[in-house]
């Protein structure tokens, strides 16, 4: 898969992606995430005590897969460091992103407006290195 294959396949439908923290034991941490593509970084949401903005904090460093979980299968994986940004006006933006994404536009505004708070942080994770497979049962 070339570089712009992954970054349409990132952006193909709503796949939700399972981004992977350490722990400050050095025990990996993964979750599910919502996610946009913005200036070629992969953004998302988290809440300021969340685990994952910890881990963040202390070690920028994130690996993040994306999978079609039917046949042909396929995935994308990233591998990047994430900064993260309290900026009210960014979060209400990349909020309102993430929710046109996977509530649809006409819901776009109410999920910016619900997730746009005081105490939601930006992710932004710029991309080190992005791999991918498609057609993997062909």
């Amino acid at each position: 898969m070339t570089d712009d294959e992954a970054f349409a396949f990132l952006m193909d439908g709503t796949r939700a992606g399972n981004v992977a923290t350490t722990r400050a034991d050095g025990s990996p941490h993964v979750t599910p995430i919502w996610f946009v593509i913005d200036n070629g970084d992969i953004v998302f949401n988290t809440w300021h005590t969340s685990a994952k903005a910890k881990h963040m904090r202390r070690d920028a460093r994130v690996g993040l897969v994306v999978d079609l979980q039917e046949p042909p299968y396929a995935y994308v994986s990233v591998q990047g460091r994430a900064t993260l940004s309290d900026d009210l006006d960014e979060v209400r933006r990349v909020a309102t992103r993430i929710g046109g994404r996977y509530m649809g536009e006409g819901r776009a505004e109410e999920f910016g407006a619900r997730n746009g708070v005081e105490g939601e942080l930006v992710v932004r994770v710029a991309i080190d290195r992005i791999t991918g497979k498609a057609d993997i049962t062909d």
